[in-house]
Formats: C-alpha cells, sequence, structure tokens
C-alpha cells in the first residue's frame, strides 16, 4: 500500500505543483506591488497625508486606463510615523517582503537620509516628491522636488528685488533647514545682504517667545521660514499675538502651501509668502483638469499643493519610464525616466535631468484670505536642477552611471 501510495504521489505531484505554479504566475502577471510611504501620524502627517492622497489617485488614473504593461498596481501603504528609523525600516520591508518595484514617497530630508541606505543596499528605487536642501545625488532616488536654485535662491532674488536684504533665518533643527541656510547665508554675503539672525527648534517645537525676542532686536527686512510640520502653527500664532504682523514684517516659507494654510487657518498666515515650483492658483488646462479629479475623490474643500503634484506626477513619469523600457527593473527605469523628454504636467512642462532631478518653474506667491496664493514672480523658464551649490560646494558636481 504505502508503495503505491508512493508512486501515486510521484505520478501527480509534478502536474499539481506545475498547477499551482501556473496560478500563482497567472495571479502575479496581472497586477505589480508599489510602495506609498508619507507619515500619516505625527508631525509631518500636516503635511504628506495628502501627498498620499495624490499618489494614490494617479495609481488609480493609470489602473483606470488598463495598468502598466498589462498589469494593474497595487499600492502596499505604509505609515513612517514622522521618524526617520520608522522610515528606514519600512522601506526595507516594502523592498525585501513585499517585493515593492519602487517606492513614491518621503518629506523630511531626514526620512529621505535614513532611507537611502536602504535603497542603495537593495539597487531599488525611491521617488522623492519635496523640495529640498541639494548636496545629495543617489542613482537609487528620483528627486522631483526643487533643488535650492529652484526654489530657495530665487525667493531670495525676489526679497532683493524688493529692497528686502536684512535677513533673519529661522528653521527647524533638522538636515534641510541647515544645509538650505548654509546656502542661503553664502548667498545673502555674496549679493550684499546681511544675514541678522539665525535661529533652529526642533522638529515639533512649539516655544517661539526667544526667537521672537531675537527677531525685534535685530529688525530684520524679512524672515526666511524653513520651519517643517505643526511647529508653523506655533510660531505664525505667536507672532500675531507679539503683534507683529506681515504688513510689518514679511514671512517667506518654504514649507508653508496651501494644504498647511487650510491646517491652520488661512487668517493667521494670510499675506506671508511662500516660493515653490506649483500653486493651486495656476491657470492652465491640465491643472483645471487635476484639480477637478482630485477634489471629485476627496472633496470639494479640498486643496492642491506642491508636493502633492509632485506625487502625483511622479507616478505618471515612472509608469511612462517603465513602458518606455518595457520591464519593472529600477535600474531599466531610472534610465528610461531621464530620456523621455519633456512631459506636460499641471505645474507645467517638465523633465527629469541626467542628473535625476526635474527641470521646473521656480514661482513666489502671496497667500490671501481665501488659502490661495497669488502669483507675483516666476522664473522665464524651466530651471535646471543643480544638486550643488557653485557657491556652497565648490567643485562638487553630480555625474550618474
Amino acid at each position: 500500500m504505502n508503495r503505491l501510495l508512493q508512486r501515486t504521489v510521484k505520478a501527480i505531484a509534478p502536474g499539481l505543483c506545475a498547477l499551482l505554479l501556473a496560478g500563482t504566475s497567472s495571479a502575479q502577471d496581472k497586477t505589480v506591488k508599489v510602495g506609498v510611504l508619507h507619515s500619516l501620524s505625527g508631525t509631518m502627517a500636516i503635511s504628506e497625508v495628502t501627498v498620499k492622497n495624490a499618489t494614490l489617485l494617479a495609481i488609480d488614473q493609470i489602473n483606470a486606463q488598463g495598468g502598466v504593461l498589462g498589469r494593474q498596481i497595487v499600492p502596499v501603504i505604509e505609515d513612517g510615523a514622522s521618524d526617520p528609523a520608522i522610515f528606514s525600516q519600512k522601506a526595507q520591508k516594502l523592498i525585501q517582503q513585499d517585493k515593492v518595484v519602487t517606492v513614491f514617497g518621503g518629506w523630511t530630508s531626514a526620512s529621505r537620509k535614513a532611507m537611502l541606505p536602504v535603497f542603495e543596499r537593495f539597487h531599488s528605487l525611491l521617488w522623492y516628491p519635496v523640495q529640498f536642501e541639494g548636496n545629495e545625488c543617489s542613482p537609487d532616488i528620483m528627486y522631483s522636488g526643487a533643488q535650492p536654485n529652484q526654489q530657495i535662491l530665487p525667493a531670495l532674488n525676489w526679497a532683493f528685488e524688493k529692497d528686502r536684504k536684512r535677513i533673519f533665518l529661522l528653521g527647524s533643527d533638522y538636515v534641510f533647514p541647515r544645509t538650505a541656510n548654509l546656502i542661503l547665508k553664502k548667498h545673502i554675503v555674496h549679493d550684499g545682504g546681511t544675514v541678522v539672525g539665525e535661529e533652529y527648534v526642533p522638529l515639533g517645537g512649539t516655544d517661539f517667545s526667544s526667537i521672537i525676542t531675537k527677531i525685534r532686536i535685530a529688525h530684520p527686512d524679512v524672515i526666511f521660514n524653513t520651519l517643517n510640520g505643526d511647529s508653523n502653527v506655533s510660531f505664525f500664532k505667536q507672532l500675531a499675538a507679539a503683534g507683529i504682523r506681515e504688513a510689518q514684517l514679511p514671512v517667506m516659507s518654504f514649507s508653508i502651501a496651501e494644504q498647511e494654510a487650510k491646517a491652520m487657518g488661512p487668517s493667521l498666515v494670510n499675506g506671508s509668502y511662500a516660493a515653490w515650483n506649483y500653486f493651486e492658483s495656476l491657470n492652465n488646462p491640465m491643472n483645471r483638469q487635476f484639480i477637478a479629479a482630485y477634489k471629485a475623490r476627496y472633496g470639494q474643500n479640498s486643496v492642491i499643493d506642491d508636493p502633492m503634484i509632485h506625487g502625483y506626477v511622479d507616478v505618471l513619469i515612472w509608469a511612462a519610464a517603465v513602458k518606455k523600457a518595457g520591464s519593472f527593473d529600477p535600474q531599466a527605469v531610472r534610465k528610461a525616466a531621464t530620456q523621455l523628454g519633456w512631459i506636460g504636467t499641471a505645474m507645467g512642462p517638465v523633465k527629469f535631468a541626467d542628473n535625476q532631478s526635474l527641470y521646473q518653474t521656480a514661482y513666489v506667491g502671496q497667500l490671501q484670505s481665501n488659502g490661495q496664493f497669488n502669483i507675483l514672480w516666476q522664473s522665464k523658464e524651466p530651471l535646471r536642477p543643480e544638486p550643488y551649490d557653485s557657491l556652497a560646494f565648490p567643485g562638487r558636481s553630480c555625474v550618474l552611471k
């Protein structure tokens, strides 16, 4: 009996295994998994949840058109919880356990730098959608957010044009604000301005009493604000309580956009300035189309901001690069992405340069009482991304193979 059973098992096992494998292969061939990794809790959730939403909208739109290479995209969503260590852990989980082919996400430079070794170790690919300090160039990251020459330096040029040359630098105490301010200081001094103060608070910090006293004493013409997350709420409230208004002392912010203004209350930051590569108030057909689609899904009271549109565009460019490469392989996709040429988007024409950063237009806007920005200035053309500032980091350049 045992011999008969053994012969029977041997006879049917290959067929059974083939059947099971065929079923698994068929299911896998119909879908492809991507990671979506943002802070859905903690101090950065005020900014990152909506970037996640825009990313999912792009995925759904692509799936509705048939997916990519015949596969439907399945997002695997993780919460970085505003903690760089958790971002690193979740990135590794997405790559190793979930077997995603790419990851969209991150906001703070601390989170990106925590994830970078993971992506370089596994030769995976991260699409990073937020403005940052530059001074970094990795073949395993696509940097769609602004480099310093596409955001902070255009804002500085605008301030100088308005004869606001006494500048107070205020930021959260982590990589982006400190490096951005290092670059700003070099250019402020080079161009004949004066840095009248420089202060930092811990990420999520809420006490600005001593800093506001220093601002009063310094008499700046403008504050350059690189605070991130909900620290901005406390700063603007305490600034207003101290009787310092925008008409008296303008604040130029680099992490406050429409989403943060809505969460804070537009009246709190009305009249303040911001520099970005996108504002919801941009008047072009593709932007109107995107706004309508986003609000249809997430509510008519939703607002759109720069990191959201970058998160959305990242997915579209990834899909186009996959099609061009004919493969989901991260290395093939990153090369294809830099060969796509100009793409029309809601933020205007963009393309990835050979340094895997995005050509894009710079804008300066002033926040209105309705929570939208009145665009005051824009660059004449999309600016080539320069990861290494020539004054702050002379002799350095980004060359990827």
